[in-house]
């Protein structure tokens, strides 16, 4: 059965929004809370999230145009081959325009023990239920909570600069980025740690890999990335984010980790890397990189982290201090050896969730390389 994503809202003043981002595609198979696109008004961006696992059927919302606040966004199903209603408008379709279905019995007691009126919900059949109400009240909630967390006061907005030039529409990864930035600056109570570590046995580690394995390039980024996502995997109050006030504990580790393709920087993320032994993990890291190099990532391989790496080793940095991505507590800076042949392991932490103290022992524990299975040469 078909089921309508609809266009939230942003600002209780606005019944019109911008779609900025499309994140999936018809075809694709999305899972309850991926993020399936983002809307935007003058003041605040709302990220959009699936309401329940399916298939993208089809997608009424274009790139860059306006979109009326409650109109479908897009259709989910829990077959790829199920029927979208063609009697439906779509994204540009006036809210008027909207199915407004009479309400069932349940439904009206809720509206009215909520002092709602039916004319102002969607209804994603011929009659509204009370699972309308509750996914309307739902996007309200999201609306207002990022509108808060975002929207600059009208006062503080910018003005053009008094030097001729002309304004450039964002990419979709740029729209990313920002949202990135906003997020660490507006939500997380950011700190910065970092140790000096001795590289030379993470440096040995990965030869022995390599020549073990045949590898032709050193496998010390990936190797490092993978010894964070097992001591996430037995640590796991690293491995969480603070949504709604409270601790939001992960089940499993995605793994997000940095990859700078021409222009564009990417965060991308290997899901389930938990499961996952070395060499398995190191193969997956590798396509994705390729991917990402292309352009060519699909959308679960550029959300879902719930902790972090990035290394810029690779420019001879010998220090940076990264940006946390949404909704993680940490993401670890690896960097290049310094004239007096030590390193620095840095950390971005959300100070809500660890403490300094714990961030350390985190480094700490990084810095030193695995210890050889049995019958492996140390």
């Amino acid at each position: 059965m078909p089921h309508p994503l609809h266009v939230p809202r942003v600002n209780n003043n606005d019944d019109q929004v911008t779609i900025v981002e499309v994140a999936v595609k018809e075809g694709d198979f999305v899972k309850r809370g991926q993020i399936v696109g983002a809307v935007e008004t003058d003041k605040a961006v709302l990220e959009v999230e699936a309401e329940r696992d399916g298939y993208v059927l089809k997608i009424l919302g274009r790139l860059k145009e306006q979109a009326a606040v409650g109109s479908v966004l897009l259709w989910l199903g829990e077959k790829a081959d199920d029927k979208v209603p063609t009697e439906v408008g779509g994204a540009r379709a006036p809210v008027a325009s909207q199915a407004r279905g009479r309400p069932t019995a349940g439904a009206r007691a809720r509206l009215k023990e909520l002092g709602l009126r039916a004319e102002e919900i969607p209804a994603a059949g011929e009659r509204l239920t009370e699972k309308d109400i509750e996914a309307w009240l739902a996007n309200q909630e999201r609306s207002v909570a990022k509108t808060q967390d975002v929207a600059p006061p009208a006062e503080q907005r910018e003005r053009a600069p008094d030097v001729a030039g002309e304004f450039q529409d964002l990419s979709p990864e740029e729209h990313g980025m920002m949202t990135t930035v906003l997020w660490h600056r507006d939500q997380a109570a950011a700190g910065y740690i970092e140790i000096e570590y001795d590289p030379r046995p993470w440096e040995d580690h990965a030869k022995r890999y390599a020549d073990a394995n045949r590898l032709l390039m050193s496998p010390l980024m990936p190797l490092m990335a993978f010894r964070l996502v097992e001591i996430a995997a037995s640590t796991p109050r690293i491995n969480c984010a603070i949504v709604d006030k409270r601790r939001y504990q992960y089940g499993p580790v995605n793994l997000g980790f940095t990859v700078q393709a021409g222009q564009m920087l990417y965060l991308t993320v290997v899901r389930g890397a938990s499961q996952l032994d070395a060499t398995r993990f190191i193969e997956t890291m590798g396509d994705i990189q390729r991917r990402a190099m292309a352009h060519k990532l699909a959308p679960n391989e550029m959300s879902g982290a719930t902790i972090a790496f990035t290394s810029m080793a690779r420019w001879n940095v010998s220090r940076h201090v990264p940006i946390l991505p949404p909704q993680t507590g940490l993401i670890v800076a690896h960097s290049a050896p310094r004239g007096s042949g030590k390193a620095v392991l840095g950390a971005s932490y959300d100070h809500r969730l660890l403490s300094g103290f714990e961030v350390v022992q985190v480094l700490q524990a990084l810095a030193q390389p695995p210890k050889p299975s049995s019958g492996e040469k140390a």
